[in-house]
């Protein structure tokens, strides 16, 4: 017969031995999410963030992808290069990212504004972006570079 102490000592381990295990498939803060992203622009000869599928079913909201897609549909369409083209990430076609950093603030629950400074080409840049929790993962769904509302950019003219 198990005493109420085996059980609160088989409970507590269970705690421990699960903790570890929870945050293994716990989904990314907006920080950590926007961090790995930036990460992969940095270096000489970075390849930066796919902007294909699936890797963008990851990384943007479903209403924004929608507005890429048909930017791209609508480009192919005319046979001409579609509005979006460059890398919305660092407002640049091409890139050399020395260093960047990430200020975040909440936007109450669910949503998030940072803003993302680096150097491209030693050049200081800054690039504001919205972030919203669809199904519990961050996912942009504004970007805006000194060019301009990436939003802006995709509405059909």
């Amino acid at each position: 017969m198990q005493t109420r102490r085996s059980i609160l000592i088989g409970m507590v381990l269970g705690l421990v031995a699960a903790a570890p295990h929870d945050r293994a498939f716990a989904e990314p803060t907006a920080k950590e999410f926007l961090s790995a992203i930036y990460g992969t622009y940095v270096g000489k000869d970075a390849k930066g963030m796919p902007l294909d599928q699936p890797a963008t079913n990851r990384v943007f909201t479903p209403e924004l992808l929608k507005l890429i897609e048909s930017d791209a549909k609508r480009a192919a369409k005319r046979r001409e290069v579609p509005n979006l083209d460059g890398d919305p990430f660092v407002d640049a076609q091409e890139w050399e990212i020395s260093a960047f950093s990430v200020d975040l603030q909440e936007g109450g629950p669910g949503k998030a504004k940072a803003v993302v400074k680096f150097k491209n080409f030693d050049k200081d840049t800054a690039v504001a972006l919205d972030l919203v929790q669809v199904k519990g993962a961050w996912r942009i769904d504004e970007i805006v570079g000194p060019s301009g509302s990436l939003r802006a950019l995709l509405r059909p003219k």
